[in-house]
């Protein structure tokens, strides 16, 4: 079993990447929003420079990583640069490439011209990555699967099967269901052309910075047809982008492919693979979502079904003939049903105010736990006191949680980045249900003794990670403010 290190041991490897790259110390230390990997990250910065550090304990999934960034860096693909690897592999520093990614540009700006024009910019680089850099590939390095096979794609309509479409409790002709699924399978598995396949190229992977875009987290990279990743990009659940824009995308990407110096496809045989693969991708996503919303419980992935309930009914509808298995579409078409689509349709808040998140520092000693004026019986009430006290210390008695020495120690002399990636997973689950439901107001409190240091310090972290991940309005009290000791 691999160890798991502490976070001050992996803060203080990434600081010294930080310092042997730049030469320079890190001033502050962020943790970013964790995904649904064993990845955790870091925003390291100073003055002059910034940089994103990973702590990743499965080295073998780290090594594939470094592989294709070398491969992809070789054939001028945007990517961001690897500054530095630790010496046992399981930390990395690279280039940072803020906070918006293609998605959140799309949410943004809307479905201008000029997303579009980014859109048409993510599927020519993806040509250059299938075709160009996919012939040099050794697909021995692949961390999970060499190939997306027959077996691998039959993995994923069970995957659907299991952790979706059994969850609803619809009748359906199990044998035979499976019997069709092993036969899509085959037949999805003879679709060309086979080259490198990105396995989950979404517009939540490409990052926007300075108005260049930018490919991450391509380490389950493989053997694949091409015609999978244009249909992850194009009918991602929660773009539900027009129409008109796929197929002038999936024109665009063609296009592309033709203009490369390689063998000239079957344009036909090409889209009809496409059309195949929109539908397991559909399939997948939901399989997907079901695990993670259903089964775990995350609201997110919840959230997320809606849509893409409604993009797998857009295609069938699209498609009469696919998929070309009875009971599969007839699976589908009950999937699709406005009883099924209604148990998770989101509330709509288009008439609401958005979520408002209090946040407060408070002293144990002098004020107590807050009250909560809006009649929800209180909200999240973190004790912030377990951590070792900078106020303790003569050289930081007259400073506070917003002052950078106080920062400083707190980061490096202390358990707090632990404690609030934590406090970070605990709140999210609320926030995500909160906005799904409509509710409007989310108190959320840190205390300590003083009410001066550690509470501030965690207060505005908490702040800081909320600003990054939701569209809510925050409001921000430090209750002891004006007692503190100057």
């Amino acid at each position: 079993m691999t160890k798991t290190l502490s976070t001050s041991t992996i803060v203080d490897q990434l600081k010294k990447l930080f310092e042997q790259e730049f030469e320079s110390e890190a001033n502050t230390i962020e943790s970013l929003p964790v995904s649904g990997s064993d990845r955790r990250y870091f925003r390291l910065s100073n003055d002059k420079h910034s940089a994103i550090g990973t702590y990743n304990p499965n080295t073998a999934e780290n090594n594939t990583y470094f592989y294709f960034t070398e491969l992809f860096k070789k054939h001028n693909i945007s990517i961001p640069v690897l500054y530095r690897k630790g010496k046992d592999r399981k930390t990395y520093l690279q280039q940072d490439l803020g906070n918006t990614s293609l998605f959140d540009l799309l949410m943004k700006e809307g479905l201008t011209e000029e997303v579009k024009k980014q859109f048409h910019n993510s599927l020519e680089i993806l040509a250059k990555v299938q075709w160009l850099a996919g012939r040099e590939v050794d697909y021995k390095q692949c961390f999970s699967t060499q190939q997306f096979d027959e077996k691998a794609i039959f993995q994923d309509l069970m995957y659907f099967k299991y952790y979706f479409a059994d969850m609803q409790k619809v009748f359906y002709n199990k044998q035979l269901l499976i019997s069709e699924m092993e036969e899509l399978s085959k037949d999805l598995g003879r679709v060309q052309p086979q080259m490198l396949m990105y396995r989950d190229f979404q517009s939540r992977n490409i990052m926007v910075h300075e108005g260049k875009l930018y490919l991450i987290d391509y380490q389950g990279s493989m053997q694949g047809p091409a015609q999978y990743d244009i249909a992850s990009l194009l009918w991602q659940a929660k773009a539900q982008l027009p129409n008109k824009w796929k197929e002038e995308l999936l024109n665009g990407y063609i296009q592309s492919m033709n203009a490369l110096p390689i063998s000239k496809m079957d344009e036909m045989h090409f889209r009809r693979g496409y059309l195949q693969f929109v539908l397991l991708r559909l399939l997948q996503v939901l399989g997907a979502y079901g695990f993670r919303g259903l089964i775990e419980k995350k609201p997110h992935f919840i959230s997320s079904i809606a849509p893409a309930l409604k993009n797998l009914e857009s295609f069938l509808s699209d498609n009469p003939s696919l998929p070309a298995y009875p009971e599969l579409r007839s699976l589908l078409e009950t999937l699709c049903s406005e009883a099924i689509q209604k148990r998770f349709q989101t509330i709509t808040t288009q008439h609401k105010q958005k979520l408002t998140i209090e946040l407060n520092s408070f002293s144990y000693k002098e004020n107590g736990i807050p009250k909560d004026e809006h009649g929800n019986g209180g909200g999240f009430v973190f004790d912030c006191r377990g951590i070792l006290n900078p106020g303790r210390q003569e050289i930081y008695k007259t400073q506070s949680g917003l002052d950078i020495g106080v920062k400083q120690f707190l980061e490096e002399e202390t358990n707090m980045l632990a404690f609030l990636d934590d406090a970070f997973s605990l709140v999210s689950i609320s926030i995500e249900d909160y906005m799904h439901r409509g509710f409007e107001h989310l108190s959320i409190n840190f205390g300590c003794t003083g009410g001066q240091h550690r509470s501030v310090y965690a207060t505005e972290k908490m702040a800081n990670y909320i600003k990054s991940k939701y569209d809510v309005i925050i409001q921000i009290q430090h209750i002891n403010q004006s007692k503190w000791k100057k």
